[in-house]
């Protein structure tokens, strides 16, 4: 038998250190976090602020964010579930929904600090082409609010949806360090960005496309996929002119609508299937009841 080094020995075992929870859940890429957390000595303690991005199956999540010692800190938030009540009913988790969440956490984060009139973001026409806010030409004006890009684990390919998150944050006045490369309609030989398709999918003309296409080779399958849009009566041609309306609402007001349980008294309330806890003396006065609960039915028995 041929000699075998063990290399996993006493030593190996006595050095181990264990990884991070979440890494081993693979939950956290902490060289990605170590960067866009941690802040300059110089800086005093000042926050490092983040754009947090998570796109699910059926919902799209933009926070804004810093890190303390004790945990991250939400400053604000904005969910794609949140669009209807724009006038977006439809596609809550395409390039277009991620577009409009992100130009909602920026009008809504502009407001709660007092920017949204210094900073009002893209106000012209939404063409798809590069946009940075600059500072203020009133030198008493506060600075542009700045924050940085959070992927989590996505993968960050050229016209991912997470990239229209960022779009739409950027037009609405936040001030996000970005380039153009990821954007739909980027063309790697030329090195440049096609505007126009990047427009088009800021407006679900990618969708409206695919709509026509399906109509026309498989009308049973248009209809099981689109059910909703049909219902809504979306179709190719009105699409662009929906999410116009909801860009319009949501700098018009990006409040969240007041729950339907606001102002409600909920004293004396009882969650169902939950009993009230009951004091030392209730369970022993309920312990004496049952005894003598039962010796009288035992006495009648007799």
């Amino acid at each position: 038998m041929p000699f075998v080094k063990v290399v996993k020995n006493k030593a190996y075992y006595m050095r181990y250190q264990v990884k991070f929870r979440r890494r081993r859940a693979g939950k956290t890429d902490y060289q990605q976090r170590r960067g866009l957390v941690i802040q300059d000595k110089n800086k005093y303690n000042a926050k490092k602020y983040r754009l947090v991005v998570r796109i699910g199956n059926k919902n799209v999540t933009c926070q804004i964010m810093y890190s303390t010692i004790k945990g991250d800190v939400c400053m604000e938030a904005a969910y794609s579930n949140e669009l209807p009540g724009f006038g977006c009913k439809v596609g809550l988790t395409n390039y277009a929904a991620c577009y409009a969440t992100g130009l909602l956490i920026a009008r809504r984060m502009l407001t709660k600090l007092k920017l949204a009139d210094t900073y009002q973001g893209n106000t012209d026409e939404i063409n798809g082409e590069y946009y940075m806010i600059e500072e203020s030409e009133d030198e008493e004006a506060s600075r542009p609010f700045r924050c940085y890009l959070d992927v989590g684990l996505a993968r960050t390919s050229t016209g991912a949806n997470l990239f229209g998150c960022l779009k739409g944050a950027v037009d609405g006045g936040l001030q996000i360090p970005h380039d153009d490369k990821r954007f739909p309609g980027f063309d790697t030989e030329e090195k440049s960005l096609d505007a126009e398709t990047h427009a088009k999918y800021i407006f679900g003309g990618h969708v409206g496309d695919y709509m026509e296409e399906l109509e026309e080779d498989d009308t049973t399958e248009f209809q099981r996929k689109f059910a909703v849009y049909i219902a809504n009566g979306i179709n190719s041609e009105n699409m662009k002119e929906m999410l116009e309306k909801t860009h319009a609402a949501i700098r018009a007001n990006p409040a969240r609508a007041v729950s339907k349980q606001a102002g409600k008294d909920f004293t004396g309330f009882k969650p169902k299937g939950r009993k009230a806890r009951l004091s030392r003396q209730q369970r022993q006065d309920k312990v004496k009841q049952k005894l003598a609960s039962f010796n009288r039915q035992f006495a009648t028995a007799e």
